[in-house]
């Protein structure tokens, strides 16, 4: 399968609000790193990183705008639409992908924190 597939399907694995799914995309040391905050490290950190924030979800759809590739480096340019406890939040998002052996090494995910933080009263 290729780098693009796996975070074609990567993305859309979020709208199932899975854990477990999730941080199966993640080699075992892999890297998180949501730019307004810390970069969160390994399957298990990662286990509790995702699911602290999507505790609160009910649904979201990640509608990809731009996805390309370059050896083991992807990204895509997406716009997340999340209901996050009862708010409507349209999150534009852009993911670097770093891509070892069909697994996300790294993601680097870059958004304006506050964009996401203002429908919940933040």
């Amino acid at each position: 399968m290729s780098n693009e597939q796996v975070i074609r399907d990567f993305i859309a694995a979020w709208s199932r609000l899975d854990v477990e799914e999730l941080v199966g995309f993640f080699a075992e040391d892999g890297i998180y790193h949501n730019m307004p905050t810390g970069p969160v490290q390994g399957r298990e950190n990662l286990r509790k990183f995702i699911g602290g924030f999507i505790n609160g979800w009910s649904e979201t759809v990640w509608d990809v705008l731009t996805l390309m590739s370059a050896g083991d480096t992807v990204i895509a340019e997406r716009l997340d639409r999340t209901v996050a406890h009862g708010k409507q939040i349209d999150l534009p998002c852009c993911g670097v992908f770093e891509m070892k052996d069909g697994k996300i090494a790294v993601w680097r995910d870059y958004f304006d924190l506050a964009t996401y933080m203002k429908p919940l009263g933040g």
